[in-house]
């Protein structure tokens, strides 16, 4: 968009009573390709544009969008979201002014994108998965193959100055095999993705991915019922961390403190877990899937430490959140697309690494459960109760791994886990994932290492 013609726009936003007015421009270009049983599933691509409008009145935001850039639209959103603005409301001190001109996306020089490209990568990817996956073993029954990408580019103009440019790129490739034996079925999955364009596919051991993934289903088929009951539980690195996103994350963001949803309320400062522990949550790391240059009110990445050696020391936040709730800006206003306003979500989320080696930590638990791999779950934001199926698991008696086990879920609340954290791993890693919020569906990483759990209450046969 016209700097000239943002910057009428958000002159009659104020006219019309606004303390602050925001447009933030984007347009995306996005494909597809899935296999599924050796047969080429889907393929689609497409192109979407918008303008989303924010005013804040007082401390009342109010929000709208168009699919139409010229002015006279923009000038009837504004209008309409004007008359829609309160009688009356407290004033918010929304802070210092998130202003200048800036370009970002300069790290993608180089990048490959699906439109400037033909398939034949893609194709090779997702049918040398499929092949490889099917070697591994005759009870490998299907394997489904999806290449993802994403790419972007935005605007954000305020009231206050900001003009910033920002292009941004996602790659992914998921592989998730069924195995099938005697009436049993198992299912292994890996998911990698990037900040980068098709060279992402280019560097990727796609056979390697395949065969983890197959490996894990047909390991699993003849695993036992899994025991239930509160135990000792080494959470295995990378997936592992979606439960602290999920049961601790969301309620270390601004938007549950805003709803006194979260029971970190009133705790920063004290310690809420043991000093083996720091949390992080990081938009600066290169290349990762949740990172960003800015964010999406045009504040700079940061690194935010959320918990230090146990203790509380912060929330993630966004411009209203932060004013709302008196806490720094932490760089993580976030959206979907040009169609939600922006609020407080997380980027890369991770439990720091530790020094402990998986070993020691094995050995320590005595009678317990070890949960290598993490599959989906479930999570009550409010209250932080989660409950999350263990996708391979193993029994360990008196130290000692033994036989592998399925059906196992860990259940609990993310404040009352963290504290039972006892030991934490050296072997830190990362893993994609989608969070989905009162913002819309963001690229997010979770991550941890090893951490041992002592105890946790395990569902499986009684």
């Amino acid at each position: 968009m016209d700097a000239s013609r943002a910057a009428r726009i958000l002159d009659l936003a104020r006219s019309r009573g606004a303390d602050f007015a925001e447009l933030f421009v984007e347009e995306t270009r996005f494909s597809s390709l899935a296999l599924r049983d050796r047969k080429i599933e889907s393929a689609s691509a497409g192109t979407e544009f918008g303008i989303g409008a924010r005013m804040i009145f007082g401390s009342q935001v109010l929000y709208g969008h168009t699919s139409r850039e010229d002015e006279e639209s923009l000038a009837r959103l504004v209008e309409d979201l004007a008359a829609a603005r309160p009688r009356s409301g407290a004033h918010l001190d929304l802070g210092a002014p998130i202003r200048g001109k800036a370009g970002y996306g300069a790290d993608l020089a180089g990048v490959a994108h699906p439109h400037d490209a033909a398939l034949d990568g893609r194709l090779d990817a997702v049918r040398l998965a499929d092949q490889t996956a099917r070697a591994v073993s005759p009870k490998v029954a299907q394997v489904s193959a999806t290449v993802l990408h994403r790419h972007s580019r935005i605007a954000i103009f305020n009231s206050e100055g900001l003009d910033v440019a920002d292009e941004r790129v996602w790659s992914r490739m998921t592989v998730a095999v069924v195995a099938e034996d005697g009436g049993r079925r198992q299912t292994g999955s890996e998911s990698p993705g990037q900040r980068r364009g098709l060279e992402f596919l280019t560097d990727l051991d796609v056979r390697k991915l395949s065969t983890l993934a197959a490996d894990r289903a047909v390991r699993m088929l003849s695993a036992s019922p899994a025991p239930a009951g509160e135990m000792p539980v080494l959470i295995g690195n990378g997936f592992g961390g979606v439960i602290f996103h999920e049961a601790c994350g969301h309620p270390l963001e601004t938007e549950a403190l805003r709803r006194k949803a979260t029971p970190f309320a009133g705790r920063i400062g004290e310690a809420i877990a043991q000093p083996c522990l720091t949390a992080i949550d990081d938009g600066t790391i290169p290349g990762a899937w949740g990172s960003i240059a800015v964010d999406d009110e045009g504040s700079p990445a940061q690194r935010t430490v959320l918990i230090e050696n146990g203790v509380l020391r912060t929330f993630l936040s966004d411009r209203v959140g932060a004013a709302e709730c008196g806490v720094p800006r932490s760089g993580s206003a976030r959206r979907e697309n040009y169609r939600y306003a922006p609020v407080a979500r997380m980027r890369n989320t991770f439990i720091a690494a530790g020094d402990s080696a998986v070993e020691e930590m094995l050995a320590s638990m005595g009678d317990g459960l070890w949960a290598v791999r993490m599959g989906g779950g479930s999570v009550n934001p409010a209250t932080g109760e989660f409950n999350f199926a263990v996708e391979e698991g193993y029994l360990v008696r008196g130290g000692k791994v033994t036989e592998p086990v399925r059906g196992a879920t860990l259940t609990g609340k993310g404040h009352e886990i963290l504290p039972r954290i006892r030991m934490v791993g050296s072997d830190l890693e990362f893993a994609p994932g989608t969070c989905g919020a009162s913002s819309g569906l963001v690229p997010v990483c979770v991550g941890q290492p090893s951490i041992l759990v002592d105890p946790i209450l395990v569902g499986g046969k009684a």
